[in-house]
């Protein structure tokens, strides 16, 4: 690549990052839904626990919408036994360029009555990820997202991610409550206590978004993640436990949340929990007191900062050199 092109991609990428979302919508309500954005880290198991917790809903009798909001677009796989729906992002781009309007039956699909999508996102080093979360949800709002007639709107977040588009729910008040899912390990609690944070950070900017809860994936029974909700004042919402016979179907693209299997009355109680926790202020960790749910052999937490010397950074003796600095006496 010439250095033309590079300054031409880095110039593009600066026009797309300065483009303004639209608008909050500002009409009249003619639905009350809840609309419950989900962050978890990558491999946390969000997506197997929303597959199943929208399935177990619809079988409840709620009409709910499960968004996908992650560019590695597996929210929905599960859901559709493997299969990969056609993204917003990718399929608008299409049907633009041969001119066609793009329209619901595109984008998404049902089973047993719970409606689902993909927003997608560019391919590495082709776009912002953030900015495609945006484009996105005003395409969703252009095909008439708030005329929709859901009780549920479940929002499926990378928590990893901290640019602007992955916490547009939190910053802009697009959903009334956020859910954290982590297990009992640092790297999850640590995603779990930065969405807090974001929380947090945009109550105190007048925001209105709080935390419903955690909901305990893979869980091993060494209790750091219900240690963490404690520590952070956010209630356990349900324990999912590391079991084989839930891991294997989750690998098959199984779905185990129905009424009448052996864990229909866990994703059941989860349901349940989900619909009336109220949204709350968390009380985030500094990465000290994150530390300190684990046992310091663990995780290094016993380790003892060592700052390091200019003559560690030579490799060798470093001797002072007189400043050259003019220092005039008082007169």
């Amino acid at each position: 690549m010439s250095i033309n092109q590079l300054l031409d991609q880095v110039a593009a990428l600066r026009e797309e990052a300065a483009i303004e979302p639209d608008p909050v919508h500002t009409g009249e309500v003619t639905k009350e839904t809840q609309i419950i954005a989900i962050y978890g880290k990558g491999g946390s198991g969000k997506s197997f626990a929303l597959a199943n917790l929208s399935y177990m809903m619809a079988q409840q009798g709620k009409r709910v919408l499960l968004i996908g909001c992650d560019p590695k677009s597996d929210t929905t796989s599960l859901l559709f036994g493997g299969k990969a729906t056609p993204t917003i992002i990718e399929t608008s781009s299409k049907k633009k360029l041969t001119g066609e309007e793009l329209t619901i039956e595109d984008v998404c699909f049902q089973r047993d009555g719970v409606f689902a999508m993909e927003l997608g996102g560019p391919e590495v080093g082709r776009g912002c990820g953030g900015r495609g979360i945006i484009h996105g949800f005003e395409t969703i709002e252009k095909l008439g997202f708030h005329d929709w007639g859901f009780d549920y709107v479940l929002l499926d977040f990378l928590g990893d991610v901290v640019c602007g588009g992955f916490g547009l729910p939190i910053a802009r008040d697009m959903c009334q409550k956020v859910i954290v899912v982590g297990s009992n390990d640092l790297q999850s609690l640590y995603v779990a206590n930065n969405v807090c944070k974001a929380v947090e950070y945009f109550r105190k900017m007048g925001g209105n978004v709080g935390v419903a809860g955690i909901l305990i994936n893979k869980d091993d029974g060494t209790g750091e993640a219900q240690a963490f909700a404690k520590a952070v004042g956010i209630p356990v919402l349900a324990s999912i436990p590391a079991h084989e016979e839930i891991r294997r179907k989750s690998a098959n693209y199984q779905i185990i949340g129905t009424p009448d299997g052996p864990w229909g009355p866990l994703f059941a109680e989860l349901a349940s929990n989900v619909e009336t926790a109220p949204p709350v202020r968390p009380t985030p960790l500094d990465q000290d007191g994150l530390l300190g749910l684990f046992k310091p052999e663990d995780t290094g937490g016993n380790f003892t900062l060592k700052p390091a010397t200019q003559a560690d950074m030579r490799g060798g003796v470093y001797e002072t050199k007189p400043s050259l600095e003019v220092v005039y006496d008082n007169v």
